[in-house]
């Protein structure tokens, strides 16, 4: 068996308007889905990605408000990349500048060109000039011929580098290339298929605000899901049940590194209650939690950059 590489990458944020704001307006994503975290629904839990947040796509966020800020380093996710056409680095770098944000210096990186910032909650992005299988989301406000294609991939900064890299192959991930602090593994999928594994010595990351909270991998099915949660608890990863994440099912297990994991199903998707015209236009729900909407609603801040929920 293999992952087919990453399903989706969950980060924590500060302020959900903001967070909205940056995520559509600036870089151009589609808010795909305006739900709460299950275990705090006192928070929103917002996707987005393509225009349907397709697997490979979806970037989500806890945005806690006025919480802890966080510290990206050993044991975290601490760079999250998305695609982007050969030759659009020059138009992001004056988009992303005349929105107030800092951008570093072009890098290059394993051939292809790489621009670094960060958004408002210092979350470290990147921006790799590459291929994929993704179309862009052609309403968005940046042209198409620039657009955010999808995942490029992750960055992962272990404590136990050899280890973590043992696991990306047990998911199917080959190593195919090197430099003297970093070792890169690709899935065999055909997006989001690239996880950067950092071997230099770092700060342990401190969770909160800015901080990725776990990366997702992507398998066709719940069989394949359970089949993998037997495969890996044989090699000795504590894997959680199958938890219902109504949009697809959830295992999780924090690999040796520190690093939170998940594999995630490629179903039912964003559109399992909503059509593709109104995706994240309004607040969605699990059944469980339906009695409650009033409730949740009214200990939610409201989204100022987004159009709210009319009224029911």
């Amino acid at each position: 068996m293999n992952t087919e590489g990453i399903h989706h990458v969950t980060a924590v944020a500060g302020d959900p308007s903001e967070n909205v704001r940056f995520y559509t307006d600036v870089l151009g994503l589609r808010l795909v889905k305006r739900t709460v975290n299950f275990d705090d629904t006192h928070t929103y839990h917002l996707y987005y990605g393509d225009e349907t947040g397709s697997p490979g796509t979806a970037l989500t966020f806890f945005p806690f408000g006025e919480g802890r800020p966080g510290r990206s380093g050993r044991g975290q996710a601490v760079a999250t990349a998305f695609a982007v056409p050969e030759g659009s680095l020059d138009y992001w770098r004056e988009r992303l500048e005349s929105h107030g944000v800092t951008v570093d210096d072009v890098e290059t990186r394993f051939g292809a060109d790489v621009l670094p910032f960060a958004d408002g909650d210092g979350q470290p992005l990147e921006l790799v000039e590459s291929e994929s299988a993704v179309d862009p989301w052609a309403d968005g406000p940046v042209p198409v011929d620039a657009a955010v294609r999808g995942f490029h991939g992750v960055t992962l900064q272990s404590a136990r580098p050899d280890a973590t890299g043992r696991v990306l192959g047990l998911l199917g991930l080959e190593r195919t290339a090197e430099t003297a602090d970093r070792v890169r593994y690709v899935a065999p999928g055909d997006r989001a298929t690239v996880v950067d594994l950092l071997t230099r010595e770092s700060p342990r990351g401190r969770p909160g605000v800015g901080t990725v909270h776990h990366v997702a991998f992507r398998v066709p099915d719940a069989e394949t899901q359970m089949a993998w949660r037997e495969t890996l608890s044989e090699a000795g990863q504590h894997v959680t049940p199958q938890k219902d994440r109504q949009y697809f099912q959830s295992i999780y297990f924090r690999e040796p590194g520190g690093v939170l994991f998940e594999i995630a199903t490629d179903g039912p998707g964003f559109t399992a209650d909503e059509s593709v015209e109104s995706l994240g236009s309004e607040l969605k729900l699990p059944s469980w939690l339906e009695d409650d909407r009033e409730e949740i609603r009214a200990n939610l801040p409201p989204l100022d950059a987004v159009t709210e929920e009319a009224a029911d």
